[in-house]
C-alpha cells in the first residue's frame, strides 16, 4: 500500500492488547474499524479516528484484514460464528493465546467460510506495539503473509513469518512462553527471601539480570544438546542440581518464603538421576519431560 491508499483493518476484541494494536493501526494512518463485546470499550478509539460497528458482521465486511484481538480461539470463533458470510474473501489474523489445536481448528473453519487465515502471536505489552524492537511472528501461507506484511509491519518492527502451517506461532508461543512463569516466580521468591531480611527487591535488579543475561548466553549451547541429544557440553550435571534440593529447603525454612512450587522441579531431578543422567548436564532433564510420569 502506498501512503495514500493504507490498507483498511478491523480489529475485534478492544482489550488492553486489541485497544493497543488499533491505535497502532490509526496513528500509521490506517482507516480503522473496530468492534467490542463491550461497545462502550470502543469510546477513545472513536474519538482517534476510528469506525464503530456494534455488529461483528458488519465490523468485517468493512476491511479486507481482520485482527481478532480476543482472548482465545474459542472465544475468537465463538464472535466470528456470528459475522455471517461476512468473512468470505477475507483475510484472518489471530492474535490471541490458545494451543496449537485451536488454531488449526479455527484455520479448517476460516477456510470452510472463504477466508484466508494467519495465525498470528505477539511477544511483548501492550505498551510496546509499534515499536522497532517488538516481535510478531505468523503462521500460515507466505503469499498472504506477503500481501499484507507492511500493514502489519505497523504493530511491530520485528515482524516473521515462521512457516506454512497455519498453528506455528502458537506452536512457538506456548514453546517460548513456557520459560515465563517460571522465571517470574524465582524472581518473586528471591525477592521474597531478601524482603524477609529487610532488604528490598530493587536491590537484587542488577544481580538478577546479569544472571539472565548469563543464561541467555548458554541457550544456543542447551539447543545444541538438545538436537544433537550429547549432553556433556554444557558442563552444569544434574547431579550439582539434585545435591542443592536441600540447599533449597533450608533456605526456605530460614526465611519463611513458601518453596512447595520446587517440588515438581525436583522430582524431575530425582527421576533423571534415577534414569542415570546425573553426570549429564542439566540438558539432559529433557529426557524425563519426554517421558511423563504415569
Amino acid at each position: 500500500m502506498t501512503d495514500g491508499a493504507r490498507e483498511p483493518v478491523t480489529v475485534l476484541g478492544l482489550g488492553a492488547m486489541g485497544r493497543a494494536l488499533a491505535e497502532a493501526f490509526l496513528a500509521a494512518g490506517h482507516p480503522t474499524t473496530v468492534w467490542n463485546r463491550s461497545p462502550e470499550r470502543a469510546a477513545p478509539l472513536i474519538a482517534a479516528g476510528a469506525t464503530h460497528r456494534l455488529a461483528i458482521e458488519d465490523a468485517v465486511r468493512e476491511s479486507p484484514l481482520v485482527v481478532s484481538c480476543l482472548t482465545t480461539f474459542g472465544a475468537t470463533l465463538e464472535s466470528l460464528a456470528q459475522a455471517g458470510e461476512a468473512l468470505s474473501g477475507r483475510t484472518l489474523v489471530t492474535l490471541n493465546s490458545g494451543t496449537p489445536s485451536g488454531a488449526r481448528e479455527l484455520a479448517e473453519w476460516a477456510a470452510a467460510r472463504g477466508a484466508r487465515f494467519l495465525g498470528g502471536a505477539i511477544k511483548n505489552v501492550p505498551a510496546a506495539v509499534g515499536q522497532p524492537d517488538t516481535q510478531l511472528y505468523y503462521g500460515g501461507d507466505r503469499e498472504i503473509f506477503d500481501e499484507h506484511v507492511e500493514t502489519l509491519r505497523v504493530l511491530g518492527g520485528d515482524t516473521i513469518h515462521l512457516g506454512p502451517q497455519p498453528d506455528l506461532a502458537a506452536l512457538y508461543e506456548s514453546a517460548v512462553g513456557a520459560t515465563l512463569l517460571p522465571a517470574l516466580l524465582g524472581f518473586f521468591e528471591g525477592a521474597a527471601v531478601l524482603t524477609a531480611r529487610g532488604l528490598t527487591a530493587q536491590t537484587m535488579v542488577p544481580y538478577a539480570t546479569k544472571w539472565l543475561q548469563m543464561i541467555e548466553s548458554l541457550l544456543p549451547i542447551m539447543a545444541d544438546e538438545i538436537d544433537t541429544g550429547d549432553y556433556t557440553k554444557l558442563g552444569s550435571s544434574v547431579d550439582v542440581f539434585h545435591a542443592s534440593i536441600g540447599n533449597d529447603e533450608e533456605l526456605g525454612a530460614e526465611t519463611g518464603v513458601d518453596m512447595s512450587w520446587h517440588a515438581p522441579m525436583y522430582d524431575l531431578l530425582r527421576r533423571a538421576v534415577a534414569d542415570g543422567h546425573g553426570a549429564h548436564s542439566i540438558t539432559s532433564v529433557i529426557e524425563v519431560l519426554r517421558k511423563p510420569a504415569a
